[in-house]
């Protein structure tokens, strides 16, 4: 894995930690541009969450493209760490709030706010991705009229799920990334 770096906007060109070990699998370079590529301006003014935290770095690229506030969530204290730390270097704290939580207990609680953009990059191959977008489906008011849920898995965890709220509306592969893109059905 390669230097992590936010790629463009407000923060381009600064270099952001990683976490320590091998618990968290940070986006490559050339995911996070084509995702952001695809994104374009609808990034811009959003409110997001990102659920399995990890770097903070695709939450991180959003604020430096002009999202308005992120939620970054994880469960591991070095993860937390190494998000508050890049928030810092990146001066977005004003513009975050970190929580140290499992993100299907926070799945489960009342919604607080909804959100236009969730991103969700679990661990890899523990079924963990298809729990969330289950507990996502069962409170829709979690993402906004016009939002979106984007899912990062490897290719060969995907699965067609049966949802009541959602769609899958994209899909792009870049290599071992399989990005899904779902929006409302209703």
């Amino acid at each position: 894995m390669g230097t992590l770096r936010v790629i463009a906007g407000k923060a381009k060109g600064m270099r952001l930690k990683t976490v320590p070990g091998d618990t968290t699998r940070p986006i490559t370079d050339i995911v996070k541009e084509a995702l952001f590529n695809i994104l374009g301006d609808e990034i811009v003014d959003n409110l997001m969450l990102d659920l399995f935290g990890g770097t903070g770095a695709v939450g991180i690229e959003a604020l430096s493209r002009g999202a308005r506030f992120v939620i970054f969530l994880d469960k591991g204290q070095q993860a937390i760490r190494t998000i508050q730390q890049n928030l810092l270097t990146t001066k977005f704290t004003e513009q975050a709030e970190v929580i140290r939580s499992d993100a299907f207990n926070y799945l489960t609680e009342p919604p607080k706010v909804n959100f236009d953009l969730i991103y969700v990059a679990p661990p890899q191959y523990k079924e963990m991705w298809q729990k969330a977008i289950r507990l996502i489906d069962a409170k829709p008011e979690l993402l906004s009229e016009n939002g979106q849920i984007i899912v990062q898995i490897n290719p060969i965890e995907w699965e067609e799920l049966s949802l009541q709220n959602f769609r899958v509306f994209d899909t792009r592969k870049y290599g071992d990334t399989f990005l899904v893109f779902f929006e409302k059905s209703v």
